[in-house]
Order: structure tokens, then sequence, then C-alpha cells
């Protein structure tokens, strides 16, 4: 078997994420496609790349050397496929806008406004729950902005270079809980209420599970724990097998329950990325309308910013 950019493409994917589990939700495929892809390159290779261990995977020695070479061609490739496509963009006259983004409320207004806002542009999105991944792809020129959250007591990994514009300092995380959840009775939930139930989080999205368990081990609580995406989150908690973090603009649901937590120990930071040059003011005034908009609209969110003062509330 001859390598191809693929195959670097999925040696890097592994190393960064530590994980073939996290490294195939990245690529798009399955894990144990990723396992037959990894042993077929150490067999071509002749030589064992990454050690597997009961919390993932880390690169041997030689693994590293791969790696150290394998991560310029795969740069160097992404940026000659983004240049080419930029040069087409500006020889055919079409102004495009690449937009990266882990999950969030506020992207379908964000979407209008800027259809809205900049007529004639060719404006595209790509949804990653890794921030890491979206940096990495800003940095390489596949994106031009990403529109990412930082996990308080986590910080991303942020690829040199690359400039920020931050939409919110300290945003609060709710809690999703069912709707005959004693807690659910009051408008804000204490942790020690929720010691004994299930807690769901997604660990393949950057500090999420390591923000989660700082937060529960500090307050002397040891739940289990699921892991698991959102979307099947969403599923557990009206079935009353879990509750889960949220982001406060998460709309009103009548099966299930969003409470603030008391004084809101679960945060993150809303941040837009760019590299140096690009011009962003249109961009990021759309994204803090449209941010404005979704935390006004959720009923408990804007509650909680009359309650404090509305500290989040970007400005005009």
């Amino acid at each position: 078997m001859e390598l191809e950019v693929r195959h670097l493409r999925a040696l890097c994917a592994i190393a960064d994420t530590g994980s073939l589990h996290k490294a195939a939700r990245r690529l798009g495929t399955s894990q144990p496609s990723l396992t037959t892809q990894l042993r077929r390159i150490e067999q071509a290779l002749g030589a064992e790349l990454f050690t597997r261990e009961r919390t993932g995977c880390r690169p041997t020695p030689l693994g590293h050397a791969v790696l150290s070479r394998a991560r310029p061609l795969v740069t160097q490739l992404e940026r000659l496929v983004s240049d080419t496509r930029a040069a087409a963009a500006h020889a055919d006259g079409v102004a495009r806008l690449r937009i990266g983004s882990t999950a969030s409320r506020v992207l379908a207004g964000w979407l209008r406004r800027l259809r809205g806002r900049l007529p004639g542009t060719d404006i595209t999105l790509q949804m990653d729950v890794s921030a890491g991944a979206l940096l990495r792809g800003l940095a390489a020129g596949r994106l031009d902005v990403a529109f990412v959250h930082e996990v308080e007591g986590c910080p991303l990994r942020v690829p040199e270079g690359l400039e920020r514009r931050v939409l919110v300092e300290r945003e609060p995380q709710f809690i999703s809980l069912p709707r005959d959840h004693p807690a659910a009775a009051a408008p804000v939930v204490d942790l020690a209420d929720l010691a004994g139930d299930r807690w769901m989080v997604d660990p393949t999205v950057d500090g999420e599970w390591d923000g989660l368990r700082r937060v529960l081990w500090a307050a002397g609580i040891d739940p289990p724990v699921l892991h698991g995406d959102y979307h099947t989150a969403a599923s557990l908690i009206v079935a009353g097998e879990t509750v889960a973090p949220c982001q406060p603009t998460s709309g009103p649901r009548d099966d299930m329950a969003i409470r603030p937590l008391r004084d809101d120990p679960l945060a993150v930071r809303l941040l837009l990325y760019h590299r140096p040059g690009t011009e962003t003011d249109a961009v990021y005034a759309e994204l803090a309308a449209a941010y404005r908009e979704a935390a006004l609209g959720t009923a408990t969110y804007r509650q909680w910013l009359l309650r404090h003062g509305s500290p989040l509330l970007p400005a005009a």
C-alpha cells in the first residue's frame, strides 16, 4: 500500500484528538474503519505508530517522527487547495465567506442577517464539535472566520498567528432536566439537587468533560456520567434518564425544563477567530445582533440577564 494524503490526515487526526473514536468523528468515518486504516498504514511502514491504551492513543517515538513530517505536508496541501479556490473565486468575481462554528443557537439568525447584509456573497458553513479542529482549518486557510466557545478552565490550543474578537466574556451554562424533576420546580437549581442524577456530556467537545468534571468535584459531587452526543442526550433527558448542561439560549420545550445553576459554576467564553488582515466588522456586528436576539428571545436567559444587569448582552 502506498501512503496518500488521506492517510497522513488520519494520522494527524488521531494524534490531535488522542482517540480513534474522536478522530473518526472528525474525519466523518467509523471507528472500525479508521482502526483498520491505521493498521494498514502501520503494516505499510513496518512499525507501530501509536500505543493503544485504555485512555486513548499516544504516538510512539517513531510516530512522533512520522507526524513531524506529515503535518507540514498536510498543511501545505490544504493551503494549496484553499489558495487555488480563493484565486478561482476572485477570478469569477464571486465574494465568498466561509464560516466555521461549533454548535450554537444563534447560527440561524446570524446566517439570515449576513445574507441580508452581504447580498451576492456565497456564504458557507462548516460545523464541528471541536473548536480546535475549526481553528486549525482557519489557520490552514480553509475558513475565513471561526465562531467557537472555550470552556472555562480549559483553554483552547490556538494556532499561532490567529486573531480573535470576544463576543461574550462569560456565558453561563444552564442545565436541561426532565420536566417532572423535583429540582425543576425552582427557578434556579443547586448542584446538590442533582447529586443523585446521571449526567450526560459529549467528550468530543473540546474541554467539555474536563470542565464539567472540575465543577462537579469542586461541589463534592461524583455522579454517574454517560458519554454521548447532545442530540441523544435530549431524548434521554425527556425520558428521565439523565440531566445535561446546555446553552442558555436553548429554547423552551414542553417536555423538558431548562434552568440556570446557582452561582453559575459552568461557563464558556464565546469567540470569533480570524486570520490577520481579514475584515470582520460586518461579520462580528451581525453575530452580536443575532446573539442579542437569541438571548432576549429566550425567557429563562432573559430573566437571568435582567437579574445580573445584562452583562452578557453584546454592545451594539
